[in-house]
């Protein structure tokens, strides 16, 4: 039996989407003086949202990487429990390679969260019903935390109004795992363990997750939970981990491409060819509706379709090709060593994300603005076996799916411009060769987001 969620204490971002919040910015913060910035920080973690309901009108979350929490007297790198890959950072040079974060898209470029910018410390993520409400908490905000000259705003991430359009044109947010413990989760089957997303709680593997633990001594107040028969104080519990990564689009360049590799014999465009070659690069129609089930043309009414597999309707690629996006970042029940049963999906399981992204720059208006993108944002248990392995195993893999050179379509960096996207068919494949890159990284970092009492504990 699933133990509930203690939702009081557990940040609102992971619970609760803010579809309603329609405004957001994001801020980066530096922490110049730590004795002062600690009560300022403090004074945000008494406001920080929890996830008990979906707020009406705006919401605050706060989180913090490695580095911030060492300058906040709490010492990751010694403190057992906390990943690798968050203490070590986004930015180091194995993980780097590990992400495909190299070339164009190598941390030394970036905007921010790279080696030669401004450190990245804290990360306070601002919502509101509307953009006048966003710009009164953003001035709450900096009067509350920056005024004293603790703290230092390296960063303000704006973002677009929230759509259920990313800057391509495809319908976003559909394949969104459903969380055991959450209202929204069935009864049965279908759920994933909340101990996938949040610290404490069992994950799909019947265990819990590595966090963080305190000595009770370290905690004499008693701000922080106890475990259960050990007394240690449970500073990871209720808490997960952040992935942000602020990713330019291409969408003049996407569509640009789409056209000239779809150009008619006499050299005229063929939109029709174009939105066909786009949903078979995403798997799906600009609707939401999937190839799986709408292979030919787009079907509106198939718009929140989620309900599907591929190795019992679509094995070998005729629908939705073997390569796609959607089928690389959740390949559903396809996956080795035993496609179409359910230890295929539970393996699956075990690689999930909570997505919380939003867009920036204008979507799909036809201009291709040049600052188009998604802070993708990502909320996991285990950086390494969630995200990280999401991202090279399945997504920059070029021999994902037993293709030979092909990395995902859509997303993947391009280290050379050898490769290549298939479309299965018969009697002949069709191979789309030479593909451009059309998502680059323009920053990043990890992020631990504490639940609110280990929030108040890191502050005070």
């Amino acid at each position: 039996m699933a133990v509930p969620l203690e939702l009081g204490d557990i940040q609102g971002i992971v619970a609760r989407g803010y579809s309603t919040l329609k405004s957001a910015s994001f801020l980066l913060l530096a922490v110049d003086d730590p004795a002062a910035a600690r009560p300022a920080l403090g004074r945000l973690a008494l406001r920080a949202t929890n996830g008990r309901a979906e707020p009406s009108e705006t919401a605050l979350n706060l989180a913090f990487t490695s580095e911030g929490m060492r300058c906040l007297g709490l010492e990751t790198a010694d403190l057992t429990g906390f990943s690798q890959e968050f203490v070590s950072g986004m930015a180091e040079a194995n993980r780097s390679r590990l992400l495909g974060d190299v070339g164009e898209n190598a941390p030394r470029h970036w905007r921010w969260g790279g080696p030669d910018t401004p450190p990245v410390h804290a990360l306070v993520l601002l919502y509101a019903r509307d953009e006048r409400l966003l710009e009164r908490l953003e001035s709450q905000v900096r009067q509350d935390v920056l005024a004293d000259g603790a703290l230092t705003e390296v960063a303000r991430l704006g973002t677009a109004e929230l759509t259920d359009r990313e800057p391509f044109g495809f319908r976003d947010g559909i394949s969104q795992p459903l969380i055991e413990g959450l209202s929204k989760a069935p009864a049965g089957d279908g759920a994933v363990k909340a101990g996938e997303f949040v610290l404490g709680y069992t994950n799909e593997y019947g265990l819990l997750t590595d966090r963080p633990l305190l000595p009770s001594s370290d905690d004499p107040a008693g701000l922080l939970p106890r475990v259960p028969g050990g007394g240690e104080a449970d500073f990871g519990r209720n808490g997960s981990y952040l992935v942000l990564r602020q990713l330019h689009q291409d969408v003049e360049g996407f569509r640009r491409y789409l056209e000239d590799a779809t150009r008619r014999p006499d050299g005229d465009p063929d939109p029709e060819a174009q939105g066909a070659l786009a949903a078979r690069m995403m798997g799906r129609w600009p609707s939401g509706a999937p190839l799986v089930h709408a292979p030919r043309h787009d079907d509106p009414n198939l718009a929140s379709d989620n309900d599907f597999g591929y190795f019992a309707t679509d094995p070998d690629g005729l629908s939705c090709p073997l390569g796609a996006h959607i089928r690389r970042a959740n390949p559903r029940d396809s996956l080795d060593p035993d496609p179409g049963s359910a230890r295929s999906i539970a393996i699956g399981q075990r690689h999930r994300i909570l997505r919380r992204g939003r867009a920036y720059g204008q979507a799909d208006t036809g201009s291709g603005a040049p600052e188009s993108g998604l802070h993708f944002l990502c909320l996991n248990a285990n950086l390494s076996r969630q995200f990280e392995f999401i991202q090279h195993t399945w997504l920059n893999n070029p021999h994902f799916n037993g293709l030979y050179d092909g990395p995902d379509p859509v997303v993947a960096p391009r280290q050379n411009h050898r490769s290549t996207f298939t479309v299965q068919a018969r009697p002949v494949r069709t191979r789309y060769r030479d593909l451009p890159r059309f998502v680059t990284v323009q920053g990043g970092a990890y992020f631990f987001l504490p639940g609110c009492r280990a929030l108040r504990y890191l502050c005070e």
